[in-house]
This record gives structure tokens, C-alpha cells and sequence, in this order.
């Protein structure tokens, strides 16, 4: 019941998926690949910690930042959905990937609502950016006075994207900024304005210091489309550039984005009402068009790391029985994702509330992935998530 009430709140794009059988075995390794250990980063039995993203900033030191929120387990709730008025953006540091900070850092807490999902990207300046997305609740009185398309979940209603800038390696932090409005979205945000650009995944900046971020348009109360909006000021300013993936049936929506030797710009996107599959979009003409398909895989959702050698690693959350974290190494043009064998990273999860990974590289031949994970050892649910890493050994 915990499961099946969570999955409408899990985001603010979801419904429940159908199980399938993945396309390609998984296997318990990738050759050249060694998983070294599981990482406990944070942990507070008084907080529901989810949505964690990782840079290694030029100095050496890990920022990780991610969703602290009540757990409202403890006040006798049956569970914690991703919709709360005290959810902050806060972070910790590292200078190994396996001791952290014990206490976190505030980054951000939205002034009208909870902040949601931050996403790291470190500039080649060593600029920071992190976009995030807030929900706030109004009284009845004020709902009748909401411009109309709005969207609203279990009582919360959605103000759209903003992003937060550092310019000290994560100290201090500027902001709110807002993105625009792209024009395939409808809604109209709780400020009564047209929706700011939204979407939880990795940005990317390309060799030619542009900014790409794929972000959501929403249609209606089910069907969402990813799209492709561009910086070429260091996220001061941003223009649509291209439909990215849109379906009558099928939604997408968390989204991560990279930039082939070949200059494809390629996505990697989760879906709805899609039999739970990962896809993967690709431009081969800078963005103004895109190609998408299945990967044949579930992944809840992809994110990628380019590795010094070229390759990618996808990593990406499991959530069907065994519950976990797995990946897969692609080539360095991601043409190989349907052969790519699948390596499991972990799959002791009590449940699906977990995933959303974040790669870093630590040193030439170790990454981390970052996620976050549920595991009550056989005790009853306590609401509890937690911000946990895999260090991995690639050669």
C-alpha cells in the first residue's frame, strides 16, 4: 500500500508503471568494472533525505547537495510523498567520496513552497549552478483567484523551475533565478505567470561553453514532453531550441544530457505509461531536431558520465523487485545502449522509493554514484530514505 500510494507523488511527472523484461541479461559485473563498497553519506531517522546530485570541484572536494524534508512517518503518516513545505536544498562536502560532513549546509529554502531535486552542474570557471522546482499550498479562498490551466497535486499546486548560482565553490549562493516559459507549456504557475522551464536531471555544458538542459512541457494532468533549452551565457539567459520527445500516450520527463565526440547531443529520458522504459533522443543537427526510442531497459531515471577514456557510464535506479541501483557502459557515441550488458550495483531496497543516481569521477580509474535508498532490515516501514553511494573501479 506504502508503495502503490507513493508512486503518484514521487514527482510531479509520474504514474504507476507495468513490469517488463528487460532486453538484455542482466549480468553480475561489465568487464573492466569492479564495485569496491557501498557508501552511508547521510542519514537521520528525524529526515526524509532524497534527489542527491555530486560535482568534484577543481580544488578536489565532493559537493553533494540533495532534498531534506520532515519524515512525517514520525507524526503517524503512513508515508512520506515529495510534496512538503519544509523541504530544503542543503549539501555536504567530502574529500574522498567516503567520509562526509556530518551536519549539512543550507543552499536554498524557497520562500513560498518546498524546493525540490537540486541538480548540480560546475562550469569550466568553476561557476556552480543548481536548478531545482518548488509546490506551494493556498487556501480555498485563493484557489478560486488561480489563473487557470494551474497544476495541482494532493493539494499542492506547482510553481515551476528556478536555479541558484555560487560563485565560491558552494559557500554563498545567489538567487532565485527564473528560466522562461517555453512555449509548448500551457500552465499557468500559483504567481498567476506562465510556468519557468522546469526538469530534475543533468545539464551540460558543451566544448563551446553552451549550456544545454532538457526540460518539461506539460499538456494536460497526464501527458508531459521533454524540450531542449540553451544558455550561451553561463545560465544567465536561455532560448528554446527543440522538441526533444512528445507522444500522445506516452509521457517524458526526467531527463540528463551530454555531447558526443561527434557533437550528437543525446538525452536520456524516463517515461510514463511506457511499460516503465528508459529512452534514449538524439540530435545529429545541434539540437533543433530529435530522434527518440526504447533502450529496452527500465531505468527510474538515467543519468551519464562521460569517462576519461571516452565511454558513458549510465547508472540509473531499479525500481521492481530485487529494488536497487544498476548501470551500464555505453561507447563513447551511445550507439551500443541495446547490447550494453547491465551490471547490478546493489539490490537490497525494502522498496521503490529510491534511485535518482548522480556519477562523479573521483580519480583516473574510481567513480562514485550517488542515489538515494531505503533499508529497514525486515523492521517495519519508518519512512526513512537516506543518502548512500557506490564507489566503483573502472578500468
Amino acid at each position: 500500500m506504502v508503495e502503490t500510494k507513493r508512486i503518484f507523488s514521487i514527482t510531479i511527472f509520474l504514474s504507476l508503471f507495468l513490469a517488463v523484461s528487460d532486453a538484455c541479461p542482466v549480468q553480475d559485473s561489465i568487464p573492466g568494472v569492479k564495485k569496491i563498497k557501498n557508501v552511508l553519506i547521510y542519514k537521520d531517522s528525524t529526515y526524509y533525505c532524497a534527489f542527491p546530485s555530486v560535482v568534484k570541484k577543481a580544488d578536489g572536494e565532493l559537493l553533494l547537495a540533495f532534498r531534506r524534508a520532515p519524515n512525517k512517518v514520525i507524526l503517524g503518516e503512513e508515508w512520506n510523498d515529495h510534496f512538503d513545505l519544509n523541504s530544503y536544498l542543503v549539501s555536504l562536502t567530502s574529500k574522498d567520496g567516503e567520509n562526509w560532513d556530518k551536519t549539512p549546509e543550507l543552499m536554498y529554502a524557497h520562500a513560498f513552497g518546498g524546493s525540490q531535486d537540486p541538480c548540480l552542474l560546475q562550469l569550466k570557471d568553476g561557476t556552480l549552478l543548481c536548478t531545482s522546482y518548488g509546490w506551494t499550498t493556498v487556501r480555498a479562498d485563493g484557489v478560486a483567484h488561480l489563473k487557470k490551466p494551474y497544476f495541482e497535486a494532493i493539494g499542492y499546486y506547482f510553481l515551476g523551475g528556478y536555479y541558484i548560482k555560487s560563485e565560491d565553490g558552494g559557500k554563498k549562493w545567489k538567487g532565485p533565478f527564473y528560466p522562461p516559459s517555453i512555449g509548448p507549456e500551457i500552465h499557468y504557475s500559483a504567481y498567476g505567470n506562465k510556468l519557468p522551464a522546469y526538469n530534475r536531471g543533468a545539464l551540460y555544458e558543451s566544448k563551446d561553453g553552451r549550456i544545454f538542459w532538457i526540460v518539461v512541457a506539460r499538456h494536460n494532468n497526464k501527458i508531459t514532453s521533454n524540450h531542449l533549452i540553451v544558455s550561451e551565457d553561463k545560465g544567465s539567459t536561455w532560448k528554446y531550441l527543440g522538441e526533444v520527445a512528445k507522444d500522445s500516450r506516452i509521457s517524458f520527463n526526467e531527463a540528463s544530457v551530454i555531447e558526443t565526440p561527434n557533437r550528437d547531443i543525446v538525452g536520456f529520458l524516463r517515461t510514463a505509461d511506457f511499460d516503465d522504459q528508459a529512452v534514449i533522443a538524439r540530435s545529429k543537427d545541434g539540437g533543433k531536431t530529435f530522434k527518440w526510442q526504447s533502450m529496452g531497459f527500465k531505468g527510474h531515471p538515467s543519468n551519464a558520465l562521460q569517462l576519461p577514456d571516452g565511454r558513458v557510464l549510465l547508472t540509473y535506479g531499479y525500481r521492481h523487485k530485487p529494488f536497487g541501483i544498476r548501470a551500464r557502459i555505453l561507447n563513447s557515441e551511445c550507439t551500443d545502449f541495446e547490447t550494453a550488458p547491465e551490471m547490478v550495483l546493489r539490490e537490497d531496497g525494502d522498496n521503490d522509493d529510491i534511485g535518482y543516481t548522480w556519477p562523479v569521477q573521483l580519480d583516473k580509474n574510481r567513480v562514485l554514484v550517488v542515489y538515494y535508498f531505503n533499508k529497514t532490515e525486515g523492521k517495519k516501514y519508518d519512512g526513512i530514505t537516506y543518502i548512500a553511494g557506490t564507489i566503483l573501479e573502472i578500468k
